[in-house]
């Protein structure tokens, strides 16, 4: 197989070269437009001179104008459009809305500013926003490790009425292990990737420690614990049965997790891609205090929890597919029933090897992707512009994610796969020249939130690792 760099530097192929048809060729944009789509530099939210460099450095290794132009566009997107930052109590603070609604997720946030981190080093001022986003992230889990999103202060939210403990501080209060899970893989990156330490201090220690006692709780082996959630709504995954804590698991070790990633609410309370990324996220934590902290119990606590689940993943996950041989189920419950499926949102089965979770290469892991990227996924599409993956969350049929399909590439040593992501990623941004929540399979245009940083910074990434090699 020839290398990605080879492969991509001979390749002048545009997306309709792939996907064929006068159809694809219309979704493309004439050199003459495309004008840069970010703001003007005095309405920049944050900016860093070495993302700038990278910018233009990539920019230039990129074969395909449009491409080009749309990574311009997209790797940029967070700090251009989402950061507030300052410092607060002599401390950075930095505050990330994820787009279009002007809230910070604990899970977005970390995923929107994850690109920059391995450019941290280089400059000061991205240290300091680091820094900022692990502080304010510590902060958010200590006023409640049950909330999922948070407004930028006391302000209350629309989802005030909710049927469970909201505080004025709360955007949304939907349980998601993967909440608690992405400050720790940034902040665990972060101090391996640039040695600082100046965010860990006691007060995160023991907002850390509160993080590994809701895990605990969520194991349920004493009763249901103490988080509950219901919603007045006419959509059924925005609330949960059972008088609002979902339905009965059996106390197999796995920690329940009352909603998706995708903020929908689980079938089968063990959600099994966030209880993986729970193994890999809290070992990350105890390698951490072991090296920062003098709290041994601590950290044997930690290490006791993570084999307590990757036991019980080992034992209650994996299963035997009709069509696939032994692949890992999306969600369980412990008492023997499994839901075979994948959603786009991350951590999804698909993206495992991307979080550290499980090699690229394993067996199991591979007979797993083939499962998810085929027509016997439920929310897998094809249609005439792109394949890929979807979910409940839009309320539509036949949505593709482009989380899905640049998760695909990411996770792929392929680079005839990689290379049609791409394409099909070109494709589809519906001459925005931005990623989007989802899009028709069939029609690009018709496609929810046109500002969804998460998906353009991703996409940056995506890039970088495959041309700034």
């Amino acid at each position: 197989m020839e290398s990605r760099r080879t492969f991509m530097k001979r390749s002048g192929l545009t997306a309709a070269a792939l996907l064929a048809g006068p159809s694809a060729m219309m979704a493309t944009q004439s050199a003459g437009a495309l004008k840069s789509r970010r703001p003007a530099p005095h309405d920049r939210k944050f900016s860093s001179d070495i993302i700038e460099t990278t910018i233009e450095r990539v920019k230039a290794k990129i074969p395909q104008p449009e491409l080009a132009w749309m990574f311009e566009n997209c790797f940029p997107n967070t700090l251009d459009t989402t950061v507030t930052y300052s410092e607060k109590d002599g401390k950075p603070d930095t505050f990330i809305i994820t787009g279009d609604i002007h809230a910070m997720w604990l899970r977005d946030s970390t995923a929107q500013v994850w690109p920059y981190l391995r450019f941290a080093k280089e400059e000061e001022k991205l240290i300091k926003l680091f820094q900022g986003v692990i502080n304010r992230q510590a902060k958010c889990i200590a006023i409640d490790p049950y909330a999922n999103a948070f407004n930028d202060g006391p302000t209350g939210s629309e989802w005030q009425s909710d049927f469970t403990e909201m505080k004025p501080e709360l955007h949304e209060r939907k349980w998601e292990i993967d909440s608690l899970c992405y400050p720790i893989r940034l902040a665990f990156h972060f101090w391996r990737t640039t040695g600082d330490t100046a965010c860990f201090d006691n007060d995160w220690l023991a907002t850390m420690k509160l993080v590994v006692k809701t895990f605990r709780e969520q194991q349920r082996k004493t009763g249901l614990g103490p988080y509950s959630f219901m919603r007045n709504t006419t959509r059924p995954g925005d609330t949960l049965h059972m008088s609002g804590y979902g339905y009965d698991v059996n106390p197999v070790g796995l920690v329940v997790s009352s909603f998706r990633p995708s903020d929908d609410a689980t079938v089968l309370p063990f959600l099994i891609p966030s209880n993986y990324f729970l193994v890999t996220s809290v070992r990350q934590l105890a390698e951490m205090v072991n090296s920062l902290f003098a709290d041994a119990a601590f950290v044997q606590e930690c290490g006791a929890l993570a084999d307590e689940v990757e036991t019980a993943l080992q034992k209650y996950a994996i299963a035997e597919h009709l069509h696939f041989g032994p692949v890992i189920a999306y969600e369980v419950d412990g008492f023997g029933n499994k839901l075979f499926m994948d959603d786009a949102n991350i951590p999804s089965l698909l993206s495992l090897p991307y979080l550290g979770c499980i090699a690229p290469d394993d067996p199991l892991y591979l007979n797993t992707r083939n499962f998810v990227l085929s027509d016997n996924n439920p929310f897998f599409y094809k249609g005439t512009y792109a394949e890929g993956i979807g979910g409940p969350h839009t309320g539509w049929h036949d949505q593709i994610w482009p989380l899905s399909i640049i998760m695909r590439a990411m996770t792929s040593a392929d680079d005839k796969e990689i290379k049609q992501c791409i394409d099909m990623l070109l494709a589809t941004h519906a001459g925005t020249g931005f990623m989007h929540e989802s899009f028709h399979k069939d029609n690009p245009e018709k496609f929810t939130r046109k500002w969804f940083a998460w998906a353009n910074t991703l996409f940056g990434e995506l890039l970088i690792n495959t041309y700034d090699i």
